[in-house]
């Protein structure tokens, strides 16, 4: 028979395993395998960025191709509406990939395993780039308009393969840093293909094609470093019942022989996940376990794209920002970070909004919209950016994950489908006013942030789920407070009182 004082004496001994644990994390050093598998899969990032930027800088120039195409075809110039809708599918198109392969996130990703599930992603992104590289020589927009479909479906499932694999991969005291390289990658692929797009270099008449087919460069690296990277030790053992094969992983990412606590985490995950059902998209709605998180992930997602960032061309500046946010994570936490970025990009995009309005009558206005565009683009790699893509791996555990991830990216290239084709009609119908409807909309995210969103900075996958367990029916969960973190602490605690 169990008694009280016996129950209490085992949540007190838990709680100082606990303890021990994230003591013992705290000191894990990033090992050469470790860096290796991050610096590999963010390969997948770094693509998606360069694939986002590299259509912009040589419009113009891919224009006169589609209309030298159209005049080799039918003899005379392309009509001026035809050659508007031909481009705004060539940039739409991309969207439309991203959201319909992230719904595939999940299935792929347990179906393959998260290692190879990003090696066979790369022939997407190899077909999508080669026919892109040679639409002009084979006189094709339409081999143009289909590569950057297939691109994008390899875009929607690297944003949720990347931040997914690198989630379960990293330790928990370093696992907020290492999430952040997801969006430090994008924004470096757009600045190289930026750069790169400039007429002086290849954004030529006769070099754009190799701009396009540059993609594949990405694509073949991480093709040959996938394979000396380890299989996601958290999928070896809570999806495939791998112990073995996951105690390797644990040992090569740690550089550690004794691996048994982190073990011990994963089997505590695992018994949770044995007592549950398989967990669809449509239960993450259904069930009260998983509706919480679920509405948190989406809203994060969509924070991120109904910012107005895509409306800001200035992306210069934002590596620079991302690196400052790599060390602020881990000391400031995500929850703290996200708000401090909405509310950063709500005041700029007020201040923005006022300066180009009175740009006409006060001409040193200028400088005052430089620096508010500034500030909305770094205050948006400081929290809004990076924040989204790993939160979501942090909410949930292994099983629900998946399908969380895969609903998750979805929004947010659903998101950014909607932006892109409304923007520019809502702009010409606001001005310069339209700042205000993002000022509007981060404003109502940083609230519900600041009420809705848990901090999870140092927690265990299973103590996070734990935690929206228990407040499952309450309010706002009380994560990042000094609370109980399983189930059989809780009991404990009942017991002493």
């Amino acid at each position: 028979m169990i008694t009280k004082h016996n129950l209490s004496t085992d949540s007190t001994q838990q709680g100082h395993d606990t303890v021990l644990k994230t003591h013992t994390n705290s000191q894990q050093l990033v090992t050469g395998t470790l860096a290796l598998s991050v610096f590999t899969a963010v390969l997948g990032s770094l693509e998606f960025g360069y694939n986002i930027g590299v259509i912009n800088a040589p419009q113009k120039i891919i224009e006169a191709d589609y209309n030298a195409t159209w005049v080799h075809r039918h003899g005379e110039p392309i009509p001026t509406g035809t050659l508007t809708s031909l481009w705004s599918l060539s940039v739409a198109i991309f969207s439309i990939g991203g959201m319909l392969s992230s719904f595939c996130v999940g299935f792929i990703s347990e179906w393959l395993g998260r290692r190879k599930a990003m090696l066979i992603n790369n022939l997407l992104a190899f077909i999508g780039g080669s026919l892109m590289g040679l639409s002009k020589l084979c006189r094709s927009f339409e081999m143009m308009i289909f590569g950057r479909f297939i691109i994008g479906a390899y875009c929607g499932l690297a944003s949720g393969l990347t931040p997914m694999y690198v989630g379960e991969i990293a330790p928990t005291s370093l696992r907020g840093a290492l999430g952040t390289l997801h969006q430090l990658a994008i924004v470096t692929g757009i600045l190289i293909a930026q750069i790169l797009g400039m007429e002086s270099l290849l954004g030529s008449e006769d070099l754009w094609p190799v701009l396009l087919g540059l993609t594949v460069v990405p694509t073949v690296l991480q093709m040959a470093l996938l394979p000396f990277c380890p299989e996601s030790p958290r999928f070896l053992y809570i999806v495939r019942c791998q112990e073995h094969h996951a105690k390797s992983g644990l040992r090569r990412l740690t550089g550690r022989l004794e691996v048994g606590d982190m073990l011990a985490e994963m089997k505590e995950e695992k018994r949770r996940m044995d007592m549950e059902r398989k967990v669809s998209i449509l239960e993450l709605f259904r069930s009260p376990i998983y509706r919480q998180p679920m509405i948190i992930s989406i809203l994060l997602q969509l924070s991120q794209q109904l910012s107005g960032i895509n409306a800001v061309s200035c992306t210069s500046l934002t590596p620079f920002c991302s690196y400052l946010q790599l060390f602020l994570v881990e000391r400031m936490g995500r929850r703290t970070l996200h708000m401090l970025g909405l509310g950063g990009m709500c005041i700029s995009a007020i201040i923005m909004t006022v300066a180009l309005a009175l740009l006409d009558s006060v001409p040193w206005m200028s400088y005052i919209s430089m620096l508010s565009i500034f500030g909305f683009v770094a205050f948006f790699e400081v929290g809004p950016g990076p924040i989204p893509w790993f939160f979501v791996a942090e909410l949930f555990s292994q099983g629900p994950r998946p399908a969380a991830m895969a609903v998750a990216g979805c929004s947010n290239w659903t998101a950014n489908f909607i932006i892109g084709m409304c923007f520019q009609s809502v702009a010409e119908l606001c001005g310069p006013y339209v700042f205000l409807i993002f000022a509007a909309l981060l404003l109502f995210f940083l609230i519900f942030t600041f009420f809705r969103v848990p901090e999870t900075r140092g927690k265990t996958f299973d103590q996070i789920a734990a935690n929206f367990n228990q407040h499952s029916a309450g309010g706002m969960m009380d994560m990042d407070l000094d609370k109980p973190s399983t189930e059989l602490d809780y009991l404990g605690e009942d017991s002493i009182n």
